[in-house]
């Protein structure tokens, strides 16, 4: 289920594969309910359960699934301790800086197994700011494009839309906005006629680090133990 998320070069995300669909549910409906807690179960007025909700559609979530996370957050359904976002710091192999989102109904047990999961594997969990000061907090759409689109033409609509960056890669256009423009930027993006892959808030490194083939393999081992654990969200670096 690891794998380095080559559309945005800034993070590894989840995918979803038939051995695992259980646990990328569980891993939806986590951030689904904090959403639907933190701003209500109106996706059409809350602006995160929508990201929430469109990643969880993604990798097939089915309805109930997405309804019931939804209730438990506004409060309809009661079942089980609360679920908290905690977002942990620490360095890997060849020193790469890493943040670590995590959704959990324990703290301390998150914390002990991530811990034990960076000493068993060559990193190091780091304090609140030993890596965070590396990284700046973005919106971040993937916007999907065919092989023969004119580039400068989209180039063009981005731009136009309120895009702070962007970056082609493949087959996707990556446009960059502030936090709080996020949700304006991907409205007016659709209303261009593009169709957007995915929309979430992102850290985006601002020095890089490059690794030797053996640290990398390193690396991809960390992830790849980091990713099957339960709590783990999303997993950001600074490989360049």
């Amino acid at each position: 289920m690891s794998g380095h998320n080559k559309w945005s070069g800034i993070k590894h995300r989840k995918a979803a594969v038939d051995s695992k669909r259980a646990q990328s549910f569980t891993k939806h409906a986590k951030l689904i309910t904090i959403a639907a807690r933190d701003g209500g179960g109106d996706p059409i007025t809350n602006f995160q359960l929508r990201l929430a909700i469109d990643r969880a559609r993604l990798d097939n979530m089915p309805k109930d699934n997405i309804d019931r996370a939804i209730k438990k957050g506004t409060g309809e359904l009661t079942d089980g301790a609360e679920i908290i976002e905690i977002l942990y710091e620490g360095v890997g192999p060849g020193n790469v800086m890493m943040l670590i989102k995590t959704t959990t109904d324990n703290r301390n047990r998150t914390v002990s197994e991530v811990k034990s999961i960076f000493t068993k594997n060559g990193g190091k969990l780091g304090e609140m700011g030993s890596a965070m000061w590396n990284f700046k907090k973005v919106g971040s759409i993937g916007v999907a494009i065919a092989e023969d689109a004119d580039r400068d033409a989209l180039e063009e609509k981005a731009i136009n839309a309120g895009a702070d960056d962007l970056l082609f890669v493949d087959d996707i256009l990556v446009v960059y906005a502030a936090p709080e423009n996020l949700k304006t930027v991907q409205e007016n993006l659709e209303k261009a006629g593009l169709k957007i892959e995915a929309a979430e808030m992102a850290y985006l490194p601002q020095q890089t680090v490059t690794l030797s083939p053996d640290q990398q393999i390193d690396y991809e081992k960390l992830l790849e133990v980091l990713d099957e654990h339960d709590d783990v969200q999303e997993v950001f670096d600074n490989i360049a």
